[in-house]
This record gives C-alpha cells, sequence and structure tokens, in this order.
C-alpha cells in the first residue's frame, strides 16, 4: 500500500465514529467508503460500479475535504440521499471524473425517490454550469432504470426544469443521456420533443445522433434525420459528413462513403484531408490498397494536400500486405515531397521490414533516424527488439537495452514497458511478470503494453491459464482491453485446440463492443486448420465476409496455407488467384505455404514455377523457400537437380541450415548413397553445424529399414555418446526394426530401449498393432484396438485403416503364415507396456476458468 493511500486511510480512522457509527454495525461487510453513503440498504454491491483506480481518487477527494474542514456536508449525505448534499460534494471533489466516479458509488438504490433526487441533482448541476456532469448523472441513472422506466424520468425533468434550466438545456441533457446509454429511439423521441418545442438540437448531439443510428444500422432513421437537418437545421458541417462516411464505411457501405465525399461541397462543406483520409483508411482496411492509392492521387489533384497520417495509413497498409518494395517507394515519395517522415512512419517501415524478417533494414532505418534527430519512441524499440529476439540476433537486443537504460529522455515507466516487451521477447515470461508486479507494488503508472505483451507471451506459450489472470490484473487496475488483447486471448485459447471456447469468446467481445479486429479472426482461423478442422476454417471464413470484414494479406496466407495442410492444393491456388485479383500482394509465408503445399504433392514444376513468380514481384525467396524446393527434389529422387539448388543457394545469399543438410542428407540415404550422405555430414561440421537428433535418426531409418540392426544399435550408442537426447522418433524407428528381426536380438534391443525410459505414443501403437498384422495375428490387433479404446486413447488415421486391415483379413480367413507362441508372447509384452503406460497417464486436465464468465465477471459493473 503506498504512502498516500496510508494517510487517506488514517484520516478516514480519525473521523471514522464520528461520521456514521451506526452504519458500522449495521453491515458485516465493511468498506471503509461505506461511511460516507446513505444509510439505504444497496440492492446491489456499490464498489462493483467503480473500478479500483476511481475508488482511490474518491479516497483522496474525501480525505481533502475533511481536512478542510467541510466534513459535514459528507455527514448531511451520509445520513439521507440528499440532492443538495450531493452535489456540493461532487462540486467539493474538484475534478469530473472523480465527481462522477462518486455518484456510480452512491447511486447503488434505484427507487423512485431516489431518482427523483437524482433529477433535482441534475438540474443543480446545469445551472451551476456543470452542464458536462449533469449529462453524466442522467445517463448513469438512464442506463440503470432501464427503457421502460426512463420514459418517466423523461416527464419528471420537464416538470420542474423551469427553476433550474432553460428548455434546451434539460432537452439537450436528456438527448444525451440517452445517447450515452446508447437508447437510439428515445434519443429520437427528446428530438422530436425539441421539434415540438421550437428548440434547435445542437449540432454535437445531432452528430452524436448518427453515431448510434448507424452502429446499430438504423438507415432509414439516419437519412430521415439528415433530411431534417437539412430542412431544419442546424446545417450539417464538414465533422457531420466525416462522421456519416465513417458510419457507412464501418459498415462496409463504400460507394456510400464515398458518394457522401463528393456531396459535401453541395452542402458548402469543403472536401478536406479527414474526409479523404477516412475513406483511405477503409480502403486500407479492406485489403483494397490500389483504390487507396487512387483517392490520395484524387486528393493532391482537388488541390488537398495529403498528411502524414495518409502516407502513414497506405504504407501500413502495404507493409501489413508484406509489400515493402512497394511501401519503401511510397516512403522516399513522402520524402521527396517535401513532408518530414515523424516517428510513427518510420515505425511503421520498420515494423515492415521487420515482418518481412529483413531486420538489416529496420536497423539501418534506426540510425537514419537518429542521424536526423528524430526521436525513436517505445513502440520503436519494441519493433527492434522483437526483430532482434526472434531472428537470433540477442546480443543486438542486449546492447539496445543497455543504451536504454541510461538514456536520459525515457521515462522510468516507458523503459519498463520495453524492458517486459523484451523479457517476454527473449522467453523469460516469470522475470516478466515480476517486474510488472514490482512496478504495480510501487505504484508506478503502467499502460496497456505492458500488459500486453504478458498476455501475449503467456498465450503463445500455451499457458492460456496465466494470460487470464494478467488480463484480470490489467482489468482491475483499470485499463481497457485493447485489439491486441483481444486477440492474444484468443490465440491462447486456439494453441490449445479450444476452438469452440475461442470462437464463443470472439463473437462475446463483440457483442460488448470490445475492440476486436481481423487479426482475432485470422488468429481462430489459424487455431481451425492447425487442429484440422477444415469446415470450421471454411465457415469463420464465410462468417468473416458476413460481418463485413475484408481479409487482409495475413488472413489469405492463413487460409492458404490451410488448405495447403489439408492438401487442397489446387483449391488454395484459386484463393491466390483471388487474392491478386483484389488488390492484395502475397508475402513470402504465403508463396512458401504454396511451395509446400505443390512439393508434398509431387507438383515440383509449380512449385519452381511460383518460385520464379515470386522473383518477378519483387519478394526474395528465403532459407525456408530453399529448403522446400530441396526437399521436393530429394522425394523424387533428383539429387543432381537438389546440389545444383543447393549451389545456387550461396549465389543468392543464402547459408544453409541444419535442415538444408539433413534434408540433403535423408535423400542420400533414401537412394542408398551412403558415401555422399557421410561426405555431407562432413560439410555440415565444416558450415559450423553439428548433427542433431534429426540427422542421426535419419541414419537410424536408413540402417533399420535395410535390416542392419546392429548399425542402427551403433548409432544409438554414437548419438547418446555425443550429448544428443533420444526421442520419441528414435524410439519408434528402433522398436519398429526389433519388431521384424530375430527374436533374440529384438529382445536385447527392446530391453536396451526400456531403460531409455521413452514416452510411447501413437506412432508407438500403430507400430506394434502394424506388426501383429504382418506377422499373421489380426485378432490380437483387434483386441489390443478394443483395449485402447475402451481408456479413450486418441486414434488417429493410421490406426484406422490397420485396424480396417486386421478386421479384412480375418473376414476373408486369409492363409497368413502365424509366427510362433513365442514371438506372439514378444509383441503381448510390449503392447501390453504400452498400453499400460496410456493407462496410468491417463490425462484428466482440469477445466480451465471459462473465458466467456471472466469476460462478463470483469465488466459486470462498467
Amino acid at each position: 500500500m503506498s504512502a498516500s493511500v496510508r494517510r487517506v486511510h488514517s484520516t478516514f480512522q480519525v473521523h471514522f465514529h464520528t461520521l456514521n457509527s451506526s452504519q458500522i454495525l449495521r453491515s458485516k461487510t465493511f468498506h471503509f467508503l461505506d461511511q460516507f453513503l446513505p444509510l439505504s440498504s444497496p440492492t446491489s454491491s456499490s464498489l462493483s460500479s467503480v473500478n479500483p483506480n476511481e475508488r482511490r481518487k474518491i479516497a483522496l477527494g474525501l480525505s481533502k475535504i475533511i481536512k478542510s474542514n467541510k466534513g459535514y456536508v459528507l455527514k448531511g449525505f451520509s445520513r439521507e440521499f440528499c440532492p443538495i448534499f450531493l452535489v456540493k460534494i461532487m462540486k467539493l471533489l474538484e475534478t469530473r471524473e472523480t465527481a462522477f466516479a462518486f455518484f456510480k458509488l452512491a447511486f447503488r438504490d434505484d427507487s423512485d425517490a431516489v431518482v427523483r433526487s437524482c433529477c433535482v441533482a441534475a438540474h443543480l448541476l446545469a445551472a451551476e454550469n456543470l452542464r458536462f456532469l449533469a449529462q453524466d448523472v442522467v445517463s448513469c441513472v438512464i442506463a440503470k432504470i432501464g427503457s421502460s422506466r426512463s420514459r418517466e424520468m423523461v416527464e419528471l425533468m420537464w416538470a420542474g426544469h423551469c427553476k433550474y434550466e432553460s428548455d434546451f438545456s434539460v432537452l439537450d441533457t436528456l438527448m444525451r443521456g440517452f445517447l450515452n446509454a446508447e437508447m437510439g429511439y428515445e434519443a429520437l423521441e427528446v428530438f422530436a420533443r425539441m421539434r415540438e418545442m421550437g428548440v434547435r438540437p445542437s449540432l454535437s448531439a445531432v452528430n452524436c445522433l448518427f453515431k448510434l443510428l448507424l452502429r446499430i444500422g438504423d438507415y432509414g432513421s439516419v437519412w430521415k434525420l439528415f433530411r431534417d437537418m437539412v430542412r431544419n437545421g442546424p446545417r450539417p458541417c464538414n465533422y457531420t459528413f466525416c462522421m456519416l462516411i465513417l458510419g457507412f464505411c464501418q459498415k462496409g457501405l463504400m460507394r456510400i462513403g464515398e458518394s457522401l465525399l463528393h456531396v459535401m461541397q453541395k452542402f458548402h462543406c469543403e472536401r478536406d484531408v479527414f474526409a479523404y483520409n477516412i475513406l483511405i483508411n477503409a480502403n486500407c482496411i479492406r485489403g483494397q490498397t490500389a483504390k487507396a492509392l487512387e483517392l490520395m492521387c484524387l486528393m493532391s489533384a482537388s488541390g488537398c494536400n495529403p498528411s502524414i497520417v495518409t502516407f502513414n495509413t497506405i504504407l501500413n497498409a502495404l507493409c501489413k500486405e508484406g509489400n515493402v518494395v512497394e511501401a519503401r517507394r511510397v516512403f522516399d515519395g513522402l520524402c521527396e515531397g517535401g513532408i518530414s517522415p515523424n516517428t510513427i512512419i518510420y515505425n511503421t517501415m520498420m515494423d515492415g521490414y521487420v515482418k518481412a524478417r529483413d531486420v538489416g533494414q529496420a536497423n539501418m532505418l534506426y540510425e537514419e533516424m537518429k542521424r536526423k534527430g528524430i526521436t525513436p519512441d517505445g513502440i520503436t524499440f519494441n519493433i527492434l527488439l522483437a526483430g532482434y529476439y526472434k531472428y537470433g540476433r540477442e546480443e543486438d537486443g542486449d546492447m539496445l537495452l543497455r543504451d536504454l537504460s541510461i538514456a536520459e529522455h525515457f521515462s522510468h515507466s516507458s523503459f519498463c514497458d520495453i524492458s517486459i516487451a523484451a523479457l517476454c521477447w527473449a522467453g523469460k515470461l516469470d522475470e516478466a511478470m515480476k517486474l510488472l508486479e514490482s512496478m504495480l507494488e510501487k505504484g508506478l503508472p503502467l499502460s496497456v503494453v505492458s500488459f500486453n505483451s504478458i498476455i501475449a507471451a503467456y498465450s503463445w506459450a500455451g499457458l492460456e491459464e496465466k494470460a487470464y489472470e494478467a488480463y484480470k490484473t490489467m482489468i482491475g487496475f483499470g485499463l481497457s482491453p485493447s485489439s491486441s488483447t483481444c486477440s492474444s486471448l484468443i490465440m491462447g485459447l486456439s494453441k490449445k485446440g479450444k476452438l469452440n471456447e475461442a470462437r464463443e469468446l470472439l463473437c462475446k467481445m463483440i457483442e460488448k463492443g470490445f475492440p476486436t479486429n481481423k487479426v482475432a479472426f485470422t488468429v481462430l482461423l489459424d487455431g481451425y486448420f492447425r487442429m484440422g478442422d477444415l469446415n470450421g476454417g471454411r465457415s469463420l471464413w464465410t462468417e468473416m465476409e458476413q460481418r463485413g470484414i475484408s481479409p487482409d494479406a495475413v488472413a489469405f496466407a492463413a487460409f492458404i496455407n490451410g488448405l495447403c495442410k489439408a492438401g487442397l492444393v489446387d483449391e488454395a491456388n484459386e484463393v491466390l488467384l483471388e487474392m491478386t485479383r483484389k488488390g492484395l500482394v502475397p508475402n513470402n509465408f504465403l508463396y512458401n505455404s504454396l511451395i509446400r503445399g505443390f512439393c508434398n504433392s509431387g507438383k515440383l514444376n509449380e512449385a519452381l514455377q511460383l518460385e520464379k513468380e515470386m522473383r518477378q514481384k519483387g519478394l526474395l525467396p528465403d532459407i525456408f523457400t530453399a529448403n522446400m524446393i530441396i526437399n521436393g527434389l530429394c522425394k523424387q529422387g533428383r539429387m543432381k537437380s537438389a546440389i545444383h539448388a543447393f549451389m545456387e543457394m550461396d549465389q543468392n545469399g543464402l547459408k544453409p541450415d541444419i535442415v538444408t543438410f539433413n534434408t540433403l542428407i535423408d535423400g542420400y540415404c533414401k537412394v542408398f548413397d551412403m558415401v555422399s550422405a557421410d561426405q555431407f555430414v562432413n560439410k555440415m561440421y565444416a558450415s559450423g553445424w553439428n548433427p542433431d537428433i534429426t540427422t542421426y535418426n535419419i541414419y537410424v531409418h536408413s540402417f533399420c529399414s535395410k535390416r542392419k540392426i546392429n548399425r542402427a544399435v551403433k548409432m544409438l550408442d554414437e548419438l547418446v555418446g555425443a550429448g544428443v537426447v533420444p526421442d520419441t522418433v528414435t524410439y519408434n524407428t528402433l522398436l519398429n526394426g526389433a519388431c521384424g528381426d530375430i527374436l533374440d536380438r529384438a529382445l536385447i534391443l527392446t530391453a536396451k530401449l526400456l531403460k531409455m525410459a521413452f514416452f510411447p505414443n501413437v506412432v508407438t501403437t500403430n507400430v506394434l498393432l502394424s506388426h501383429f498384422c504382418k506377422q499373421g495375428m489380426p485378432e490380437r490387433a483387434l483386441m489390443w484396438g478394443q483395449k485402447l479404446s475402451d481408456i479413450s486413447f486418441d486414434f488417429d488415421e493410421i490406426t484406422y485403416k490397420i485396424m480396417a486391415r486386421a478386421y479384412h483379413s480375418i473376414e476373408e480367413d486369409a492363409d497368413v503364415r502365424r509366427e510362433t507362441s513365442r514371438k506372439s508372447l514378444f509383441l503381448d509384452a510390449l503392447m501390453y507396456i504400452t498400453y499400460d503406460y496410456f493407462s496410468k497417464n491417463k490425462l484428466c486436465i482440469e477445466e480451465a476458468q471459462n473465458p466467456l464468465m471472466l469476460i462478463e465477471s470483469s465488466h459486470g459493473g462498467s
């Protein structure tokens, strides 16, 4: 507890009994703020209506009132809900935010008497020229009593308003109250009464009404209200048109938005940079960057100069599409046009380069910023640190953090935000959470950026429970979630395969008006395809279109990648053509997904054609592209072509990695050219790479497939001696070899494997079941399959195929050779060990806290 809060508590303790001691005795769950509230029994907990930050401000404000010897006002209000005392307290609390927070705390009884007192309080505030605070009070009351009782409140306020305020004042307050409570139809009724009374509504209130009607989709009322404005006033201004354009564009009605832009001059409004920027941004959001560029040209031609915001909007869209080449052209044009790029522009370009894996270019832009005297901000350093830690430049990241720690122009809280983000990127999540908690304990101001870094890191690591704990802390601290918060929470559920919960959470967030964007949909889309749920992914894609969310290059990449993984490479190629027709530029990830799909389908010519197309569109094939092409060639046994592709890597500035060498070694092993495979192992050493478990598994698999079990066992001893830890692939490969080997040697090898305490998986099960079938014991395969099914073991597609083959063999009563009873007992023993492991280690994961309930409870009082 901070020193200031402790002083406040001590102040209250002095006045505790003098103010209201009887209230303390009547309440078993007493909070120190309750002593300042009326004695009427609350219908609900008043503390839930204000967040901890507001409670702190109230406590400090009340402390000042007591110290200024005006505690009698608090004492009078604690005895009865008196509007006069209430208004005095709200005025003494000085700020509008604190005054309204106190009202929300005090307004816990919505009886008719209290509502009448609130109406009088609103009148008094308006009479004191505190109209905004009066509107806050009215909005709060309306929201609590609902639409049915609010009509009575309108009559109540209208009946007695003459003593305090004018017709316009009371009707304007009521209209804004309904607007703040998002009751559009009731606000229209107040608007109609204003016309009846000959009172002209304020332009700002009408604009708010437009905004609400557009949000709820009542376009008929929008056009009716617009015609009324034209006839009776107030005359629409530039802001009115901008707000209408924005509202229609947000609903996906781009043509109406553009038409409104063109008719502005008819109503004596100039088409300004704000109107153009709204349309340009709307087109960029929908992935229509070509149209956005056309609008910018039209903007310049009409004499309206594009602003720095215009350029940043287009640059951001191009970078998100992965089209950094075109983005750089626009960036250079900005400088040539006499507009000096600011920190935001540089951040956008740097982020584009980092996401394109070109950290070097991002670093060059950072150095350019420093030369030009442009001050980097927290976002700049977050972008650079993400690039450094994500792409293996940890030393550069550590050096940047050291430079920041001694920088004088950076605030302590901003440095903490950056430090938390850096720790998250480095995978040090517990350290990041400790730093955040220590900041909270010290009372340092925190932004949503710190919490988003923690939530995203936990979600990415699959620790969705910890992500929700951080989310609850953020809400408790009084911070509102951003679109990044929502996307990260959905990612955490998706990574755990909880796709139904993730989709429900997304819908709940949209219903509650939380900031969600296409990123959240893209994250969920990727989750569906990762889990192999093709129908779920397609239905979400359709839902995006129905909601007017235009997929960007990243969403298209996720969709195409999912189709490729499902083997639907031709359909994925059609989606690519649809994407290019919409003016979106494919990025490296998208091309790599398609190239991988074509390679896996054996369509190598199409894959090579796509690689050529990448170069033509200004995208440089990366190490992933090269590895996939080499892998495709190796799968077809075209080792000469694979070596040629390997040699071209150096010419293109790409250095082979461990995956490159393992792919070529595997290719040579499959064509039984062990000499060339060994030569590439030597090349691997010469390039600074040591064989990993994949390298050893390739050799083990090669020896087992040739029934050279002794060589495979020697390779096992060699990898253990080299300090490489065997994995389940090693275990299953050797187990498969042992089952097909001579029984005595198989027993020795199996004993060796069991000593290593490997954990079997579904592949282990498939290996053993397939050997039952191969060695003429299909009935044993079915028997063990039934036992595994009884413990709810998750079979894969291969398991079902093996079981179908065993059933088919029994049905046809095939004349298959049966193994000796010793071999049968050997396989049964291995199967029992595997079955026993699965039976004892059956996962019983407790249900994580329902995210939907968390969202409800976190914002229940708001």
